[in-house]
């Protein structure tokens, strides 16, 4: 193990999901991860690309713990996937990076699978977003329900192949979840959202015309120009202000969202 696993690590929640994840996925995991890190809750997951990867991120940047289960072993030689090691080494500051496969141990089509039993159970409750019907997610949704904790799914379209595992597991009895409060409301954490409630306000008037332009949806930041009014450096320099402030999110690829 690297880093520590302290006694706060005990309100834990794993957030798991599909490598090959879409912009909706992309920004329920951020989204979610970040809520629930700035409440307190550690983030537990795979450190797997994609999904996996913007939990634990979300959760480092809103200074919150982190857990990292690895199919893998520890040393850089092994470590998978590789791309992630320096996301781990920042993990292990912040929370911890474990594996039970010693040095030298190669990730296989067995030991990822094998892992997922301790993701869940280091977990109050487990939240799959975005996983095809074959995805290794499921197989911690099922593993989560054989350890008695709660199975959360993030609904979406039928016509998305990265939706019918999640929606498949919501058929079966998984708690649908649309925001982190359907989460906190099942396992009985609600006062801690009220506690930590804050409102962010715009402080300038180009913060003011950004925030009345963005919602929970993508816009792209030309249309965010255009329509403000302002020019490129102007809303550049705004937007990463109001980044900086955690009342918008970059999702990539010139997209913004509020943040809550």
């Amino acid at each position: 193990m690297k880093g520590e696993i302290t006694d706060q690590d005990k309100l834990a929640i794993a957030i798991v999901g599909t490598r090959r994840y879409s912009q909706y996925g992309k920004q329920v995991a951020l989204e979610f991860a970040g809520k629930l890190a700035e409440l307190g809750i550690t983030i537990v997951s795979g450190l797997a690309k994609g999904i996996d990867t913007f939990a634990h991120q979300a959760a480092l940047e809103n200074r919150g713990r982190t857990i990292a289960v690895l199919g893998s072993g520890l040393d850089k030689k092994s470590f998978y996937p590789s791309c992630n090691y320096h996301l781990a080494e920042k993990i292990s500051q912040y929370g911890a990076v474990i594996s039970e496969y010693p040095p030298g141990t190669r990730g296989t089509q067995f030991t990822f699978p094998q892992r997922n039993r301790i993701i869940s159970g280091l977990s109050l409750g487990v939240i799959i977003i975005e996983a095809p019907e074959k995805s290794g997610a499921l197989i911690t949704a099922s593993l989560a329900l054989e350890q008695n904790r709660e199975v959360f799914a993030v609904p979406g379209s039928i016509y998305e192949k990265n939706s019918r595992g999640t929606n498949n597991l919501i058929k079966l009895g998984a708690k649908p979840v649309t925001c982190i409060e359907d989460i906190l409301e099942e396992l009985n954490l609600l006062p801690l959202l009220k506690e930590n409630k804050k409102e962010i306000k715009p402080e300038t008037k180009e913060e003011e015309i950004l925030f009345h332009l963005l919602s929970h949806q993508p816009t792209h930041i030309d249309e965010i120009i255009l329509k403000s009014g302002l020019s490129a450096s102007v809303v550049n320099a705004t937007l990463m202000m109001m980044e900086l402030k955690k009342m918008v999110r970059n999702l990539g690829k010139g997209n913004y969202i509020l943040c809550d």
